[in-house]
């Protein structure tokens, strides 16, 4: 019975909803999206967003303009206990560099946000930087950005990041991290970016899934 409910569900929601219904982990490599457009499940918030494919892989892309900041909510909805990760290439022009990132819990909830001009990784919560912490970004260079918001102890909860360029290494220590005390609403992780280099800013393998205990 349970095997027939799942076939049913992949029939009638799709795959990425029977992530969803299943309460498990979601992934979206854009690999079966349409060349032109964005996947159905997913909530533009600002930005004119679509799938694009270049030697042979399909990914996110952001225009280079306008020059303002943009970003996408995908995934499941928590509140807590779950990490986000993806990838996301910029590249600066001139002095002119992007910033980007990852979030949980929605629009109200926590960014790990990529800054070069500051030189900068930061968390912010909403639109106001909690945390800030130093970091060199390559242009040019596919960065992974994970964010994972768990609980320390009753009550509390920690919020972390870190990032590094495709094909290294993985920091084993977050690069930087902030003590939460009240947690926002719950809510789905997000992408943002501001293109303002003027170049556009490429996003793939988006992935959410439970904080390992």
């Amino acid at each position: 019975m349970r095997q027939s409910s799942v076939a049913i569900g992949l029939l009638v929601f799709g795959l990425s909803s029977v992530f969803r219904l299943l309460a498990q982990g979601y992934v979206n490599d854009f690999e079966k999206a349409s060349v032109g457009n964005i996947p159905e499940e997913f909530l533009v918030l600002e930005g004119e967003f679509a799938v694009r494919e270049e030697a042979g892989n399909k990914f996110l892309e952001l225009p280079g303009s306008p020059l303002d900041s943009f970003g996408i909510i995908f995934g499941p909805t928590h509140q807590s206990g779950q990490w986000v990760g993806v990838r996301i290439l910029g590249t600066s022009k001139g002095r002119r560099s992007p910033t980007f990132g990852v979030g949980l819990n929605g629009t109200p909830g926590f960014k790990l946000q990529v800054s070069p001009a500051k030189k900068q990784i930061e968390i912010l919560r909403g639109e106001v930087v909690i945390a800030s912490a130093p970091f060199e970004w390559a242009s040019g260079k596919w960065l992974v950005l994970r964010l994972q918001l768990r609980q320390t102890t009753k009550g509390s909860h920690q919020v972390e990041g870190k990032a590094w360029v495709q094909g290294a290494e993985e920091p084993k220590d977050w690069l930087i991290g902030f003590p939460v005390t009240e947690l926002p609403p719950a809510g789905r992780a997000m992408i943002i970016g501001s293109p303002y280099s003027g170049t556009p800013i490429c996003y793939d393998d988006l992935k959410v899934d439970k904080v390992a205990k």
